[in-house]
């Protein structure tokens, strides 16, 4: 079986997507700090042929809070504001009416923690390409929260029975591989292949949301998408 592990991102880049589609069981890191500046609570979109950040706020953002005890805050509405925003930036890309009744559902979901709106992010995207991974939080399992690092992430992978672990290729220097041949246990790194696709007639710019993703692109070539990594 095989396993990876990852903090919820909102609508993240496809690679994130192919790293759920690489494995059997995918856990949703959810009960660590919450971390700013990250991707926790935004990602990038395409508007006038640049990046531009959208955000789903919170109630007192800070480093202290775990990200599943970390509550969307919805006092104005900020969820309108951010479709209205999609809408401009791709109403005239070749798949915005497909693409978008998904984004909505996700967005006016009104999920009251950032965790679970995140999620939501995961798993309506993942049902709509047909990936057949399993989800499960660690804020609900595993019970190791006083473990951390490396030593977490093996216990995980042995509470699961999991022979593999695959993380992103940028853990390449955060984990060895010897620590996990120790437990019997497989580290692969996941590598992105370079995806390119037509943005309108602008220079491509690339790894933005799977929002952008979507907008361009058929359900049938974003399957194949999922699909253009390496295991190293």
């Amino acid at each position: 079986m095989k396993l990876g592990i990852m903090q919820p991102y909102f609508f993240p880049y496809i690679g994130y997507y192919q790293l759920i589609n690489a494995v059997d069981k995918f856990v949703v890191y959810d009960d660590v700090a919450f971390i700013k500046q990250g991707w926790i609570n935004r990602n990038n979109i395409l508007l006038s042929n640049n990046k531009y950040l959208f955000s789903a706020p919170v109630k007192g953002m800070s480093s202290f809070k775990k990200i599943c005890q970390t509550e969307v805050d919805y006092k104005f509405d900020w969820t309108r504001k951010i479709l209205l925003t999609i809408e401009k930036a791709y109403k005239k890309a070749p798949f915005y009416k497909e693409s978008m009744p998904i984004i909505e559902s996700i967005l006016l979901s009104k999920k009251e923690t950032i965790s679970e709106l995140a999620f939501e992010s995961l798993f309506q995207i993942c049902n709509h390409y047909e990936l057949s991974t399993e989800f499960q939080k660690t804020s609900t399992v595993y019970n190791n929260q006083d473990l951390k690092g490396k030593d977490r992430v093996i216990d995980i992978c042995l509470k699961e029975n999991a022979q593999q672990y695959i993380n992103p290729i940028g853990g390449v220097d955060l984990y060895s591989r010897e620590s996990f041949e120790q437990m019997n246990l497989k580290l692969l790194f996941l590598n992105s292949k370079q995806i390119s696709y037509k943005q309108f007639d602008n220079e491509f710019v690339p790894w933005l949301s799977i929002i952008d993703v979507m907008m361009f692109n058929s359900k049938e070539e974003i399957i194949q998408m999922l699909k253009q990594y390496t295991l190293l």
